[in-house]
């Protein structure tokens, strides 16, 4: 018991002064970047085959050590803490990020079609990298606690973008041939990116492009607020709970 209770705490998110966990979490962070170095090339070198091979072990491990420590993870030490686990959000990331190279362990697997739409999956892997941040936690948790105002800006950016393009589109018959045409040039001016491959010409669309552009700095600079003042209130409260158990 104690020594998976030990398990489970370096395998988790390091904590102060816990150096293997640490040490864990390195490891396992560039396990998931050296994964996912190979889809940045069209053909990759050799050398990476043997990666990934590694870093499949790695990551089989991982999953493994976390399958039997999952009744702490789920905080209920039952039966059914092992067989809820591997339905949780982060157990089918893992086994997903997993499965393009077991493809590869396995020479018997000769479906190459197959296996190139498998190995897409390695994208994966980068979300396993949350639950080796610290940083990145707080952050998955302040929009889960944020989730409500975040999505009310979401629908406000999804309103506007529409009335924007319902508008333009009726003024700028010449330039928008399509209303898609129109949603595309209102969600690049929201966000205040403007390619310039679509413009208004009119004044009267000029004059929708400005309005939409001012409006969207504001809408692209609330979730920004609200992620960073969740994130301040959470860095806050574990200073709290650390001052609390010394």
């Amino acid at each position: 018991m104690k020594m998976r209770k030990r398990i489970f705490e370096i395998i988790e998110v390091s904590k102060d002064g816990d150096k293997l966990s640490y040490v864990y979490d390195v490891v396992m962070i560039v396990s998931i970047v050296l994964s996912i170095i190979p889809l940045t090339t069209r053909n990759p070198h050799p050398f990476f085959a043997y990666t990934d091979v590694l870093t499949a072990v790695l990551f089989i491990v991982d999953y493994i050590l976390r399958l039997v420590t999952a009744d702490y993870k789920m905080g209920k030490h039952s039966i059914g803490s092992f067989l809820r686990y591997p339905f949780t959000a982060g157990a089918i990331i893992d086994l997903i990020s997993i499965l393009p190279s077991l493809i590869i362990i396995n020479s018997g697997f000769k479906i190459l079609r197959l296996f190139r739409l498998i190995r897409t999956l390695r994208v994966f892997r980068i979300f396993k990298a949350f639950r080796y941040s610290r940083s990145l936690m707080i952050i998955s948790k302040v929009i889960r606690h944020s989730k409500d105002a975040l999505f009310a800006v979401c629908i406000l950016a999804i309103g506007y973008i529409c009335v924007s393009a319902l508008v333009v589109f009726n003024v700028e018959r010449s330039t928008f041939e399509t209303f898609f045409d129109a949603v595309y040039w209102a969600t690049v001016s929201l966000t205040t990116v403007g390619y310039g491959d679509i413009y208004p010409v009119t004044t009267a669309g000029r004059f929708v492009a400005m309005i939409s552009s001012l409006f969207g700095i504001a809408v692209i600079a609330l979730p920004s607020g609200i992620i960073t003042a969740g994130y301040m209130d959470e860095l806050k409260k574990e200073r709290e709970e650390e001052d609390g158990e010394e």
